[in-house]
């Protein structure tokens, strides 16, 4: 795991947002950074391999079927959560809030 995804983990799991989150779980052809099955919820960290053109559309397929399938996303920047971490747990939870 990346540093953001490192920080991220010790924020989301063993319940503390309320729900049980996992950590690099396949789907489909794709692999969720974080994925919370009783919400349908993806969490996904980009670095900035990410900002490269050709890899933001492969993420952008890849989710959009899974997206058919019931499951929702929240992604992040690396930067966003070591810079405010506070934030993206607030952002997270105000997702939980409204969706569960």
């Amino acid at each position: 795991m990346t540093l953001s995804e490192v920080m991220l983990w010790n924020k989301i799991r063993r319940r503390q947002l309320g729900y049980q989150f996992h950590r690099q779980v396949p789907m489909l052809d794709y692999i969720t950074d974080f994925y919370c099955h009783k919400l349908h919820f993806a969490i996904e960290v980009d670095g900035k391999i990410h900002d490269h053109p050709e890899i933001s559309i492969n993420d952008m397929d890849r989710q959009q079927k899974l997206e058919t399938l019931g499951v929702q996303f929240l992604r992040f920047k690396n930067q966003q959560i070591k810079h405010d971490i506070d934030f993206v747990i607030q952002e997270i939870e105000d997702w939980i809030n409204l969706n569960s």
